[in-house]
């Protein structure tokens, strides 16, 4: 019986933990959505539902693409500025717990660091989410639902997502 109330305790923590961290991500994107400073894209999962029914233009050669990611993808957040990006790079990155997530990748480019970070269960990426920070750009992504890598990077380009230029970088480490 102790074992069992073992296990539950550290279930219930290790999922309190993960929704912890979303929460950290929902609130800093709650905080600055509506800051002109900000260019904010939210895409909810409604709409993603809405484009998994809609199915492939057969004349669109990357119809098949953005439908393939589109299926199975719940959210997607992204935030981006150019103004003081520095301070809000620290800013999340203080306030985001990162021990919740794997580092797939982490770069340094040109004065920017980009770190890509994934939160797996069983065989699925469940979440990916990417900072940039640097002196030119603050970048927050987070992706959330079943996701391929390859395909959100192609995705990213089809789309022009802000911040997306470097989700090419997640294409050429596989």
């Amino acid at each position: 019986m102790k074992y069992l109330l073992s296990f539950l305790v550290v279930g219930i923590l290790s999922i309190s933990t993960g929704f912890a961290q979303t929460d950290a991500i929902v609130k800093f994107f709650d905080k600055y959505m509506d800051d002109d400073r900000f260019t904010m894209v939210y895409v909810t999962p409604r709409m993603f539902q809405m484009l998994d029914r809609l199915g492939a233009d057969n004349e669109d050669p990357n119809g098949d693409v953005i439908m393939q990611v589109a299926k199975d993808l719940r959210g997607l957040r992204i935030l981006t500025t150019k103004e003081n990006p520095v301070a809000f790079y620290k800013e999340f990155d203080t306030k985001f717990n990162k021990s919740a997530y794997e580092p797939l990748m982490l770069v340094r480019d040109k004065g920017s660091d980009v770190k890509f970070l994934i939160e797996e269960t069983g065989d699925y990426v469940r979440e990916l989410v990417m900072l940039v920070g640097g002196a030119e750009e603050f970048v927050m992504l987070s992706f959330v639902g079943n996701i391929d890598l390859n395909k959100v990077s192609k995705l990213s380009k089809q789309l022009s997502l802000p911040g997306g230029e470097h989700l090419e970088k997640l294409e050429d480490k596989n």
